[in-house]
C-alpha cells in the first residue's frame, strides 16, 4: 500500500503533525502532545506510521510502542517497547552509568536487569520513569515518542505516560498517542483534555467519502473502474479505510473486473475482511495454518515464530510455510517477529477460538515461554486465562511473577497474580504463604483488603514461624495505617506472648511499644512508659531490633517531658548502630522519632543531617510516596523550629505536594496539613491558614493516632489567630485533657498549655498566668532552651505588667543560644515595648531594631510588620527601613 492512498482525506490531521513537527525540530524545539482518537478501522495506525516516517524523515529519534489487546496484563509492556531499544544493547556498566540512582529501580521494571533489594512504591517508579524518559529525550533530541493503540496499554505504562504528557511541552518530545474514544480507560483520561496541538480535543478521523473511496479503488485496481462499481465499495465498507483497502486486495485476488456487473459480488467479499467471513477465509487455508493463527493470536503482539509454531504444534518448516501462507492472506506480516495485519484481524481470531481451546491455548504458551527462558512473569498473563486445576506449578509460577512484579514496582499486577494463585488453589500449607504475599502487594492499594488477607493467613495452619512473625507485622502496620491503631497494638501484644524465640517477642514487643506511643486512646499510657524504661535499660542496641526500642525510649523521654539528656542518651544509643528508614520488616516511624529527639533538643543540625540520610534512603530504593511525602512535611517542621520559615513552607508545601499524590484521606496528609498551617501562622498569614484548613478539612474529628505537631493543638492555634477564642479555649482545654492523661507534659511538643494561656487572657487572666506558669515548669523540667524561652515569653504576655519585663529578658537570654530565630525576634519585639513602656527608650529601641531585623531575616513577615510598626512609633518614619 502506497503512503498517497492510505491517507485519502487526512489532510487536516497531517498538517496538525506536520505543524507539530516543524516546531519540535525547530530552533525553540517546541514538544507537545498530539492525539487522535477515533473508532476501529478509521486508520489511526496508517496515520502514526506517517507521522513516525516524517519524523524520521526530519532526523528525529523516533521511539514507538502499541498497546495490544492481549498484553494488557503485562505491567510495563509499552514502556519497555518504547524505552529499551535505546538502552538494551548496553553493558550493565553502561545502563548504571545512564540510569544513575534509578538503576535498581527502573531497571527491574523495563526488563534491563534483575531487582533487588527493597521493592520501589508504583510514585517512585513512575518518577524514575520520568527521569528516564527526560534524560533520553534531552540526549537524543528531537523525539517523537509515539503510542498506537493507548486504550489497549498496559495500566502502569498508561498511568505512566499520562501523567507525563504535560511535561513534553517544556522537552524536545512531541508525544503522539491514538486510541479508540469509548474504550481508553479513565486512568489515561489526561490523553482526551490535554491542551495540545489540537487545542483541547483529540483529533478525530472521520469515515472516507465515496469520492476517496473511488480515488483509492482506482488507484488500486485501476482507472478504468467504473461509478457504480466504486459506489459499492464504498456501500458495503461505509468508508471505513481499513475495509475498503482490504476489500480492493480481495477483488484483485479473485481477478475480478471493476465494473458493474461485479458489484453484486462486493458484499460477500467485505465480509470477508472481517469477523465471520475473515474466520471462514481462514479455515479454508487447512487446520495447520488455522493453528499457527491462532498461536499468534494467544500469543498477541511481535510473535517470535519458534514460540508461534511450538504452542501450534508444527515443525519448524511446516509453521514457516503456514506464515508464508498468512502473509499472502494478509493476516500476518513481519518475519523476525509476527505481526497481525490489523488489530481488528487479531481480535477476530482470538475470538473464533473455541473457549475450551483457547484455555487450552494459554495453557500450552504459559509452559512454552518458561521453556524458552522468558520467566514466570511472561506466563503468568497466559496463567491468567486458564481454569483452577489444583497445579501446583501453576501457584509456582504466578508466585514467581508475583513477587517479580512487586520488586519491579507493580503492586496491582502482583495482586492479580496472587489473587488467581489462590483460585487455583494452593497446596493447604502454602495457603497462608500466599495469603501474606497477597496482602505484602494490596499494602499500598488497599490497606482495609490487606487487613483480610493476612487476617485470613492467621486462620491457617502455620509451621513455619518466621512466616507467622511476618504476618503479624504487616496486619499490625496494616491496621495502624487504617487508623485502627487498637487493633494493631492487641495482634502485635498477642504474637508477642505466644513468640516462640526471643528476638522474635523482642520485635513484637517493639511494635507494640510503637503503636501504642502512637494510640491517642491509649488505656494506660505511663504504664506502658515504665515497662519501655525497663526493657531499654537492659538493651545494649546489638541489632535494629533493640535500637528501635531505645530509639522509642528517646521518644517517649520527650514526649513525657523528661530531662532532655535523657532523650538525647537513649537516641544516640539508638543511632550508634545505625537505623535504616527504608528496612521491609520494620517501618520508618522510629528513624522519623529519633530524629525529631533532637529536634526538639535544640540539636537542628543533627536532625537535619539524620533527615537528610533518610531522604536519601528514600529515594535510593524509591519509595517516593507518603515516605517522602511525611520526609519534606517533617523536614518543614525541623526548619520551622529553627525559625526558617520560608524554607520551612517550602517543604511543607512540598510535602503536601507529594501526599496528594498518595491520596487524600492518609495520615501524611494531615501531617502535612497541620505543619504547612503552623508555618503560616508563624509567617502572619492566617488567612492562607484558614483557607488551607477549609480546603482540606482540617478539624474534628481528629486521627486516631498521635501526629507531630499534634493536629488538635495545631487547630486550636489556628483558632486563637483568627480571634475565636471561646472556640480555641475549648479545643486546647481538650487536648490538655488527652495528653495529660497519658502523661505526656512536654510544650516543646504540644505548646497546648501556651495557646491556651494566650487565649485564657482575653477572659480569665489569673488563669492564664497559672496556665503559662505550669506550661514554664514543665518546659525547665525538660530543659531544652528554646522551650524554656518560648514559655517565658508567653507567661511574660499574661503576666502582670511589673513581672513582664523581667520574664522577656529571660526569654531573651534563654532564646539566644537555641535555633528558632522567630521566636527570639517574638521576644526581642515585646522585650522592646515593655522597655519603651517602663521609660527605657534607646534600650527599648536597641530590643525592637534588632527583633525587626531579625523578623524580617526569618521570613515572620506579620511579626516583622508589627514590629516596623512599634519602631516607627517609637522613632518616627523617617528612622526605619521599609519592610523587605
Amino acid at each position: 500500500m502506497s503512503r498517497g492512498d492510505a491517507l485519502l482525506e487526512r489532510d487536516g490531521p497531517l498538517a496538525a503533525a506536520d505543524a507539530a513537527l516543524a516546531d519540535l525540530c525547530g530552533p525553540l524545539r517546541g514538544g507537545g502532545l498530539l492525539t487522535v482518537a477515533a473508532p476501529a478501522g478509521l486508520g489511526k495506525t496508517t496515520l502514526l506510521a506517517e507521522v513516525r516516517a516524517r519524523a524520521g524523515e526530519r532526523g528525529c529519534t523516533v521511539l514507538s510502542a502499541r498497546g495490544g489487546d492481549q498484553e494488557q496484563q503485562v505491567a510495563f509492556h509499552v514502556a519497555r517497547q518504547l524505552l529499551q531499544p535505546l538502552l538494551a544493547g548496553s553493558t550493565d556498566a553502561e545502563l548504571r552509568d545512564a540510569l544513575g540512582g534509578w538503576y535498581g529501580i527502573v531497571g527491574p521494571a523495563l526488563g534491563l536487569c534483575a531487582a533487588g533489594g527493597a521493592a520501589p512504591d508504583p510514585q517512585g517508579l513512575r518518577d524514575g520513569l520520568d527521569w528516564v524518559l527526560t534524560h533520553l529525550v534531552v540526549q537524543h533530541a528531537p523525539v517523537v515518542l509515539v503510542l498506537d493503540d493507548a486504550h489497549w496499554a498496559d495500566p502502569q505504562s498508561l498511568t505512566w505516560l499520562s501523567a507525563f504528557a504535560p511535561r513534553a511541552d517544556d522537552l524536545a518530545l512531541l508525544l503522539v498517542v491514538a486510541y479508540r474514544p469509548d474504550e481508553l480507560p479513565t486512568s489515561a483520561a489526561a490523553f482526551r483534555g490535554l491542551p495540545g496541538r489540537a487545542g483541547n480535543r483529540p483529533i478525530g478521523l472521520e469515515p472516507l467519502t465515496p469520492e476517496a473511496v473511488t480515488s483509492l479503488v482506482r488507484g488500486r485496481l485501476g482507472a478504468h473502474a467504473d461509478e457504480e462499481f466504486c459506489r459499492e465499495c464504498w456501500t458495503v465498507t461505509a468508508g471505513n479505510p481499513f475495509e475498503a483497502v482490504e476489500l480492493t486486495a480481495k477483488v484483485g485476488e479473485r481477478g475480478l473486473r471493476p465494473e458493474r456487473a461485479s458489484a453484486p459480488l462486493l458484499r460477500d467479499l467485505a465480509a470477508a475482511v472481517k469477523g465471520s467471513g475473515l474466520v471462514a477465509r481462514l479455515e479454508r487455508m487447512g487446520p495447520s495454518t488455522v493453528r499457527l493463527a491462532w498461536a499468534a493470536a494467544v500469543l498477541g503482539t511481535q510473535v517470535q515464530p519458534a514460540l508461534a509454531a511450538a504452542v501450534a504444534g508444527l515443525g519448524s518448516q511446516e509453521a514457516a510455510d503456514c506464515a508464508d501462507r498468512l502473509r499472502e492472506a494478509r493476516v500476518l506480516t513481519g518475519s523476525r517477529t509476527l505481526e497481525f495485519v490489523h488489530p481488528l484481524i487479531a481480535t477476530a481470531i482470538y475470538r473464533a477460538i473455541p473457549d475450551a481451546l483457547r484455555v487450552a491455548l494459554h495453557g500450552k504458551a504459559a509452559w512454552t515461554v518458561v521453556d524458552a527462558g522468558l520467566g514466570p512473569a511472561a506466563a503468568a498473563r497466559h496463567l491468567m486465562e486458564t481454569h483452577p486445576e489444583e497445579d501446583p506449578w501453576v501457584v509456582q509460577q504466578l508466585r514467581a511473577a508475583a513477587q517479580e512484579m512487586l520488586r519491579a514496582g507493580a503492586p496491582e499486577a502482583a495482586r492479580d497474580h496472587l489473587t488467581r494463585a489462590l483460585r487455583e488453589p494452593p497446596r493447604p500449607g502454602e495457603r497462608a504463604a500466599v495469603l501474606y504475599e497477597l496482602g505484602c502487594s494490596t499494602q499500598l492499594l488497599e490497606p482495609a483488603t490487606t487487613v483480610n488477607y493476612l487476617q485470613a493467613a492467621l486462620a491457617e495452619p502455620i509451621d513455619d514461624a518466621d512466616l507467622r512473625d511476618n504476618i503479624n507485622y504487616r496486619l499490625s502496620q496494616s491496621l495502624a495505617h487504617s487508623d485502627r491503631l487498637s487493633e494493631a497494638v492487641d495482634v502485635v501484644a498477642r504474637a508477642a506472648r505466644g513468640a516462640t524465640t526471643a528476638r522474635a517477642r523482642l520485635w513484637m514487643q517493639a511494635e507494640e511499644f510503637m503503636w501504642s506511643a502512637f494510640r491517642s486512646d491509649e488505656p494506660d499510657s505511663p504504664s506502658r512508659s515504665r515497662r519501655l524504661a525497663r526493657l531499654a535499660d537492659r538493651l545494649t542496641g546489638q541489632d535494629r531490633i533493640e535500637r528501635y526500642i531505645l530509639g522509642l525510649r528517646a521518644w517517649d523521654a520527650v514526649v513525657r517531658g523528661e530531662p532532655v539528656d535523657t532523650a538525647l542518651l537513649y537516641a544516640g544509643r539508638a543511632l550508634e548502630g545505625g537505623l535504616h528508614w527504608a528496612a521491609e520488616d520494620c517501618g520508618f516511624e522510629v528513624p522519623v522519632l529519633a530524629c525529631l529527639v533532637y529536634m526538639y533538643a535544640d540539636r537542628v543540625e543533627r536532625a537535619e543531617e539524620l533527615f537528610a540520610q533518610g531522604i536519601a534512603e528514600f529515594e535510593r530504593h524509591g519509595w517516593r510516596g507518603a515516605h517522602l511525602a511525611f520526609s519534606h512535611a517533617l523536614l518543614g517542621y525541623v526548619r520551622h523550629r529553627s525559625g526558617r520559615l520560608a524554607e520551612a513552607e517550602a517543604l511543607a508545601r512540598d510535602g503536601l505536594r507529594m501526599a496528594e499524590r498518595v491520596g487524600r484521606g492518609t495520615p501524611v496528609l494531615w501531617y502535612a496539613v497541620t505543619i504547612l498551617t503552623g508555618v503560616l501562622i508563624a509567617r502572619g498569614r492566617t488567612a492562607e491558614a484558614v483557607g488551607l484548613a477549609a480546603e482540606y478539612d482540617f478539624h474534628a474529628p481528629f486521627p486516631a493516632a498521635v501526629t507531630f505537631p499534634d493536629a488538635q493543638t495545631g487547630h486550636g492555634e489556628l483558632l486563637l489567630a483568627q480571634g475565636r477564642v471561646e472556640e480555641a479555649i475549648e479545643e486546647l482545654a481538650s487536648v490538655g485533657r488527652r495528653l495529660d492523661q497519658r502523661g505526656m507534659r512536654n510544650p516543646s511538643w504540644s505548646p497546648w498549655q501556651l495557646h491556651l494561656a494566650q487565649a485564657q487572657r482575653h477572659t480569665s487572666p489569673g488563669l492564664a498566668r497559672e496556665t503559662a506558669l505550669d506550661a514554664l515548669d514543665r518546659a525547665q523540667r525538660f530543659g531544652a532552651r528554646s522551650a524554656v524561652g518560648q514559655a517565658l515569653r508567653v507567661a511574660a504576655e499574661v503576666a502582670r505588667p511589673e513581672e513582664r519585663l523581667g520574664l522577656l529578658d529571660r526569654a531573651v537570654a534563654s532564646l539566644e543560644g537555641s535555633p528558632p530565630a522567630h521566636e527570639l525576634a517574638a521576644a526581642l519585639v515585646a522585650q522592646g515595648r515593655a522597655l519603651h513602656a517602663e521609660g527605657r527608650r534607646a534600650e527599648g529601641a536597641a530590643a525592637l531594631s534588632r527583633g525587626l531585623d531579625l523578623a524580617r531575616s526569618c521570613g515572620a513577615d506579620g511579626l516583622a510588620a508589627r514590629a516596623e510598626a512599634a519602631v516607627r512609633a517609637d522613632q518616627g518614619p523617617a528612622d526605619v527601613a521599609p519592610v523587605g
